[in-house]
């Protein structure tokens, strides 16, 4: 696919392939700067294997499961189901930024990188739930069989500068997801896991970012175009997942992930750093996607102001019954 900018004072055209070489100093830069400030950890170390005991199987003395063996909330139980099993898609996320981005330089060893680092999220999410009997096993294997038989596609592939946005939104919005999900698990040790595993997304978070951030000073209508449509369009990564509305809808009442949050603490920080609504000297095409980005983004917030009365409100019923 090729698109044209206006900005570099020639009639020059944008494809991939001239993207992609044009950002690979900063993409070396910002691999140089995850790499020392990422910090190996082991997942062994931050599951309770003491807890741990056989299920039923080729184990005679197995003890099926049942949820009152462990101590993680309900609402615990249904976001870490649907971390793990978002996590668990990866080999599809390989190939969808390795297809993007190459395998090749700066681009290829970030890649690689970035899989071996996320890796580790899935193992260690998914030892923790089997070690501290938090989740039903057999319905856990059956859902991430579901999940993975269907794969992965970005909504966004065809552009690698959509890409690019749409993973600077992305691991920010696990990084909360997975945070408020320790905060919401009523277990320590998850709370823990879940913290060790954030602070790996936001340094990816940051990674692409300060990509994003290179882009719109290389491209700034087409970079605003892509900022545009992939936060008007957003949507989580596992929402393919089987019974994903249900869980969603659950998550959002328990304040795990929630139009509030995803307006607040996802969008707005990194718009903010961005500075994406100061950007001047854009091109029609440009000046037509920012301006409807500050739209969207004023009636999400009013979606959000809704959200939250609707929420106050249920807490406050719920509080006269316990009263009462």
């Amino acid at each position: 696919m090729t698109i044209a900018s206006p900005h570099l004072g020639s009639p020059a055209v944008w494809t991939d392939a001239r993207l992609l070489y044009a950002l690979e100093e900063v993409v070396e830069q910002e691999l140089d700067r995850h790499l020392k400030a990422a910090k190996d950890w082991m997942p062994h170390e931050y599951v309770p294997w003491s807890d741990a005991r056989n299920f039923p199987g080729i184990f005679e003395d197995g003890e099926a499961w049942d949820k009152e063996q462990s101590k993680v909330t309900e609402i615990g139980r249904t976001a870490l189901i649907v971390n793990l099993l978002t996590e668990d898609n990866l080999p599809s996320y390989h190939h969808e930024i390795a297809t993007l981005f190459g395998r090749d330089g700066a681009w290829g060893t970030w890649v690689h990188r970035w899989t071996a680092e996320e890796g580790r999220h899935g193992i260690v999410m998914r030892d923790y739930l089997l070690a501290s009997r938090a989740v039903d096993p057999d319905k856990l294997e059956q859902f991430r069989m579901a999940h993975m038989g269907e794969g992965f596609e970005l909504d966004h592939r065809h552009s690698m500068l959509h890409s690019v946005a749409y993973v600077s939104f992305q691991e920010l919005a696990t990084r909360i997801s997975h945070r408020n999900t320790g905060f919401q698990s009523g277990d320590p040790v998850c709370d823990r896991m879940l913290a060790r595993i954030a602070a790996d997304e936001n340094l990816h978070m940051i990674f692409y970012r300060n990509l994003l951030k290179a882009a719109f000073e290389l491209a700034p209508d087409l970079t605003m175009q892509a900022v545009r449509d992939v936060v008007v369009n957003f949507r989580m990564p596992g929402h393919g997942i089987p019974g994903f509305e249900r869980a969603a809808a659950q998550m959002a009442i328990g304040e795990v992930y929630n139009l509030r949050i995803h307006h607040d603490d996802v969008l707005q920080p990194v718009l903010r750093f961005l500075k994406v609504m100061d950007i001047d000297g854009l091109g029609p095409e440009g000046r037509q996607a920012q301006e409807e980005l500050g739209l969207f983004m004023n009636g999400l917030d009013a979606e959000a102001v809704k959200f939250d009365e609707k929420l106050a409100a249920r807490k406050a019923r719920m509080a006269a019954r316990t009263a009462g």
